[in-house]
């Protein structure tokens, strides 16, 4: 059971009843109707993620990084979602696991997850030779700004989801196996 007001898009008012009768017309998630108990905070999500959107990163890489993050906080909620939008971009199930641990057979795709890997890992504090086996792989300094505020972003809907005990109304993304989860 969330910890956190769950708000009714049916009953919601002012801020919160303009965005989920705008953008978020349609998709009354758990995560979006306890994050709407700050309608601010809602819309930054919303246009953070909406700017990331058209940024250089694909949508498959954004969602590499949404699942790396999101295993190594261990965010139920994060990783269920993730992989059903991971699938969406294109990446297979096999993928979205190996996102998860990263450990993925695309040595570029690969990077990017040992990238955002690291960059939790290490809270923010990346090396000289991680940006450069970064960008070894093919990626720019406008990857490594879009990695940067990527990961920001799923450490947000991860923390968010730690405190409020968001219930998953989502399939449940597969167990991993014990090896190298972290």
């Amino acid at each position: 059971m969330a910890r956190l007001n769950t708000v009714d898009p049916a009953n919601a008012t002012g801020k919160a009843k303009e965005i989920f009768e705008g953008p978020l017309k349609g998709k009354h998630l758990n995560i979006f109707k306890g994050m709407a108990n700050s309608p601010a905070a809602l819309q930054a999500y919303l246009g953070m993620s909406g700017a990331l959107g058209q940024g250089t990163l694909s949508p498959a890489e954004r969602e590499v990084i949404a699942l790396a993050v999101g295993q190594h906080n261990e965010c139920e909620y994060c990783l269920a979602a993730h992989t059903m939008m991971g699938k969406g971009a294109g990446l297979s199930e096999e993928q979205t696991l190996q996102a998860r641990r990263g450990e993925l057979n695309d040595a570029k795709l690969n990077a990017l997850a040992g990238f955002a890997k690291t960059l939790v890992a290490k809270n923010g504090w990346a090396e000289d030779t991680d940006i450069k086996a970064f960008k070894q792989a093919g990626y720019t300094d406008e990857h490594v700004v879009e990695a940067i505020a990527n990961v920001g972003l799923n450490l947000f809907t991860n923390y968010f989801n730690h405190v409020n005990d968001t219930p998953l109304d989502l399939p449940k993304a597969a167990e991993l196996s014990s090896a190298s989860s972290h």
